[in-house]
Order: C-alpha cells, then sequence, then structure tokens
C-alpha cells in the first residue's frame, strides 16, 4: 500500500504518521494534497474525542474526471481533463471555484477542495468543500472554444453539483461570464432556471453585489485585525503584493485607501518596484489595459526573484499555490504575511517564517471573504431577494472579524500558529457534525 510520512514530532509536528493513500495518487509525488494532509496531521492532537473522526477529513467524499470533448474553431477536436472534488459535505452542499490552468492536477484539485472545507467552516457559513478545473491554457482558446469548453464541462459534471450539491464559484482564469454560461447550462439540461447553481454570475443573472471585491475586501479586513495585534500602523505600511487581479488589486487598492504604501507588486509579466509607494489607481487601468504590471513606467522594473527581497512590512502573496518555499522564505522582510491565495506557503516555509516571528495569516481564513459573499449570493438567490452594497459588505466584515477572533483566541491559547489555529477550530466544526450525523447505513 501507498504511504505518506508526515513530518517528525513535535508540538507543531504530531508523531509521525502513516497514512493509507487511495491508489490513485502516488506516495513518492503528491503534489498540494501532501501538503494538506501535513496540516491535518498537525492538528490532530487537538481534536480531542474527535479525533476518532479524523480519517474522514483525509479522504474526499467524491472524486470525478470528465472527459471534455470540444470541436475547435478549425474543425478538428480536442480532449481536456476536468474534474470535480467533494472533499466533505457534512456541513451542507459543497462550495468552491472551478479554474482553468494548464497545471491542475487531481492532487491540486482534492487539496483545494479540502482547504476550501476549512475555510467554509472556518468562518461558519453552511457549506462543505468542494472544487473543479479543467487542464487548458484558456488564452490558447478563442471565446467560442471557451464557452463550449465551460457547457461542455459543466454537463459532464451535472450529475454531482446543484443548488443543494455543489455549487461551483469562479477561481484562477473563470470569472463572471464563465459562471453565466454554467448557470444556463446547469438550467437547459434541468429544464428550468437555476440561478442558484454557481455563485460569482453577473448582477443581471442573480449575482451579488460586493462579490467582486470580496475576497480582496475580507483579506484587507483580516490584515487590519492581524496588525492591530502585533502593534503594525497600516497607515505607515509598506506592502508587496504578489498577482495583481481579483485579490491583490483589491487587497492593494483597501490598503493604498488607507496610507499603506504599495512599493512592489509581481505578476505573470513581471515585477516593478517604488519605494514612495505605486500609484494604485493607475496600476489597476494599466492592468486592465494591458493584462499585467509590465510596461508600467512609473515604476522601476526589478528581477522576479528580487521580489522577495524587497523591504516590506506586508507580504500578499495573492498568485498561486506554493510560492513561499525553505528557498525564500527566510529572505521575506515583512513582520504581516496575508495569504490572498490558495496553499501560496510550503509547510517548510511556514515553520521557517514562524521562527523568524513573522506572523502568517492563513489562506483558510484570509481570502474566505470570497465564498463569504458567494453564500450571500446563494441566500439572495433561494429567496429572490437581494440586498444593498452597503449591506453585504457590512455583513462580510462581521463575519471575517468575528471568525479572525476566534482564531486568534485559539492560537493563543494552544500556543499555536494561526493556521493550526484555524484549522483546529474548523475541523472540530466539521468532525462534530460528522459525529452528530453518525454514519449511514
Amino acid at each position: 500500500m501507498s504511504q505518506h510520512r508526515a513530518n517528525p514530532a513535535s508540538p507543531a509536528h504530531p508523531a509521525a504518521t502513516t497514512h493509507a493513500l487511495p491508489s490513485y495518487l502516488q506516495a513518492d509525488h503528491l503534489g498540494p494534497w501532501g501538503i494538506y494532509l501535513q496540516q491535518v496531521d498537525r492538528v490532530t492532537p487537538y481534536l480531542g474525542d474527535l479525533a476518532r473522526w479524523a480519517e474522514t477529513l483525509k479522504r474526499p467524499k467524491r472524486a470525478l474526471i470528465v472527459d471534455v470533448p470540444i470541436q475547435l474553431d478549425n474543425g478538428t477536436v480536442a480532449h481536456f481533463e476536468g474534474y470535480r472534488v467533494q472533499h466533505n459535505t457534512s456541513r451542507g452542499p459543497g462550495k468552491g471555484g472551478v479554474r482553468f490552468h494548464q497545471d491542475v492536477t487531481l492532487s491540486e484539485v482534492m487539496a483545494l477542495s479540502a482547504w476550501m472545507s476549512i475555510k467554509n467552516a472556518a468562518v461558519n457559513v453552511p457549506y462543505g468543500g468542494a472544487k473543479g478545473g479543467i487542464r487548458v491554457d484558456p488564452k490558447t482558446l478563442s471565446r467560442g472554444e471557451l464557452e463550449r469548453l465551460t457547457r461542455r464541462y459543466t454537463s459532464e459534471i451535472g450529475i454531482i453539483i446543484g443548488p443543494t450539491k455543489d455549487i461551483p464559484a469562479p477561481d484562477v482564469n473563470t470569472n463572471e461570464q464563465i459562471m453565466a454560461w454554467m448557470m444556463d447550462t446547469y438550467s437547459m439540461n434541468e429544464g428550468a432556471t437555476a440561478t442558484g447553481v454557481v455563485t460569482g454570475k453577473p448582477i443581471d443573472l442573480g449575482g451579488s453585489l460586493g462579490r467582486r471585491e470580496a475576497t480582496g475586501r475580507g483579506v484587507y479586513t483580516v490584515g487590519v485585525e492581524a496588525a492591530q495585534h502585533i502593534g503594525l500602523d497600516i497607515s505607515k505600511a509598506r506592502v508587496a503584493v504578489q498577482g495583481f487581479g481579483n485579490v491583490g488589486g483589491i487587497a492593494g487598492k483597501l490598503f493604498a485607501q488607507a496610507g499603506s504604501r504599495v512599493v512592489a507588486v509581481q505578476d505573470h509579466g513581471g515585477t516593478i518596484f517604488k519605494e514612495s509607494g505605486l500609484d494604485v489607481p493607475a496600476l489597476l487601468a494599466h492592468v486592465a489595459a494591458h493584462g499585467s504590471v509590465a510596461g508600467f513606467t512609473p515604476a522601476e522594473t526589478i528581477a522576479n526573484d528580487a521580489f522577495w527581497d524587497v523591504d516590506c512590512d506586508i507580504l500578499i502573496p495573492a498568485a498561486l499555490e506554493q510560492q513561499i518555499t525553505k528557498a525564500n522564505a527566510g529572505r521575506i522582510k515583512a513582520k504581516l504575511v496575508i495569504e490572498g491565495a490558495n496553499g501560496p506557503t510550503t509547510p517548510e516555509a511556514d515553520d521557517i517564517l514562524q521562527e523568524r516571528n513573522v506572523l502568517v495569516l492563513p489562506d483558510v481564513i484570509a481570502n474566505a471573504g470570497g465564498v463569504t459573499v458567494s453564500y450571500f449570493e446563494w441566500v439572495q438567490d433561494f429567496s429572490s431577494f437581494f440586498w444593498s452594497e452597503d449591506e453585504i459588505n457590512a455583513r462580510l466584515v462581521r463575519i471575517m472579524k468575528e471568525a479572525f477572533a476566534g482564531v486568534w483566541n485559539v492560537a493563543q491559547d494552544h500556543k499555536v500558529s494561526l493556521r493550526t489555529a484555524t484549522f483546529i477550530v474548523a475541523c472540530k466544526r466539521i468532525l462534530h457534525a460528522r459525529e452528530l450525523r453518525g454514519l449511514y447505513p
């Protein structure tokens, strides 16, 4: 049987554990799922009587792999690999995004679905965790090809999604238009309009005000709370942001509005730096027009690797996973790392940052603003009654502050990192629901 060994024993690293792995994974190449397993191992000693259910967390409830064939514009037929994984549904229907990326793997989607379970439980919205993806570089497709790919994928996974089963949302390289096509495809197959099957939709199709900025606003909200705890003045803070799209761009804008200086930004196009602070609204306009920060002339272009050496107080990784590793964690000068992306910090890097007294606000709490407002959107779709943007933002800020306060208190009580504390809060909620429901049959 394939096996995976976790980190050696210590308070933060519980006794080495051997995992029975499903046959479709390789023990020597676990990818992001291996990182998630290590995180579960770290939290297990804090679960008390609920630890008997911990194996539930180490297995996805359901994993669907689909073939997605489409006819390309040149008349040929292309096949793409698609996934939808439902990690846990003890607390409610699955919830999680869909990403279109050429490097998507089953291990990655499994890990992302598990982190969604943790994230939803951490902010206490009544969802389980799910995630989806297609192995494709969407930049190589025309708009028509992208629509056909989206609709065929939706039809293939339609047997397991639905407003009360599993509700997809946007993620890497997907957006409101993709969600509109998914909603329409599902609705046509069902024979009735089902606005609640996805969130992150256009406003005119049952989308929610405030959804587009929700993840970045959540990053900013918990960042401000954490900064107060460590005596960091936001109005004087220097901020570096990796990824300047829907999450990093909005978070950067809100920090700049609060007086922070955004001194460095990196995205797929390159890295820019300006000691006196970048003009964030102008940079956002540049990115909207040109697709990346490259060529933004009121700033200095620096080497991509030099981003990790930038002198800053707050670092916001808001791009892809496994960006902060043992190779660069020792170079980071920030006092506070706020994870806007999913899984941007490896466990080894986590340990290095903790040893250096750098506070890491983990993804499973920091970027939960998106799914929180997705929850609001879903509720509004069921009732066909929609709230104002001010109401939505106020509810979001309240939930994020309450969730952060709970996690902070657990971290202080157990003297553990905020990541482990978030896992303690979330795993207890998930496993308590599992225990209450029992096993059927």
